[in-house]
């Protein structure tokens, strides 16, 4: 007899990053890890999404008893003219993130990271996408923050939804922009055995 296939959980409460490993034909349960990345104190960009992924997973491993189960997180920012965006505090900071990529071109970083209970972590890998925006006034701006997309989403926007309105060219994985890079994932899996095979 096959021997079942260890759990997958997702430490992520992220209604998008359950999305994105449904539409891949992953089976998992979620887990949100709780932990907070804010305390980090990390200058480089990319060490600090790496940094703030690891503690969402290692906060998980930490607090599962399940042997064997496959814990994959990840975080996700927004980086323009070397300042970093995670989730707006509110319309306002939301605004001002808005108004910094107008016009611009940015860079969205996720580092997903994968462990397993009662082994630790296994590996991190940290997918960069390159988003232009086209110029948008005021007006738009404000619209688009009361239309209520820009609460939980680094940079204040989600391109899957009217956001979409504003990018002219993508440059790199699309569903990192949107929360969880799916090539990248299902490597992840498939290298380390949480999946026998994919699709």
């Amino acid at each position: 007899m096959n021997a079942l296939p260890s759990p997958i959980i997702l430490a992520s409460a992220s209604p998008r990053r359950r999305e994105i490993l449904s539409s891949l034909g992953v089976s998992f349960e979620v887990q949100p890890s709780g932990a907070n990345e804010e305390g980090l104190r990390i200058e480089d960009h990319i060490e600090f999404v790496r940094a703030a992924a690891l503690i969402k997973l290692e906060s998980v491993l930490r607090g599962n008893e399940r042997t064997g189960a496959f814990v994959l997180a990840a975080d996700t920012i927004v980086c323009v003219d070397g300042l970093r965006l995670g989730k707006p505090v509110d319309d306002a900071d939301a605004l001002r993130m808005l108004e910094l990529l107008a016009g611009r071109e940015h860079v969205v970083r996720t580092a997903v990271a994968l462990g397993r209970v009662g082994e630790g972590v296994l590996e991190c890998r940290v997918v960069q996408t390159r988003v232009w925006f086209k110029p948008a006034s005021h007006d738009e701006l404000e619209r688009y923050v009361a239309a209520g997309e820009s609460h939980d989403k680094a940079g204040a926007y989600g391109v899957q939804g009217l956001a979409g309105g504003f990018v002219t060219r993508l440059d790199g994985s699309y569903t990192n922009v949107v929360g969880l890079p799916a090539a990248e994932v299902v490597g992840l899996f498939v290298d380390h055995g949480a999946l026998g095979q994919w699709p």
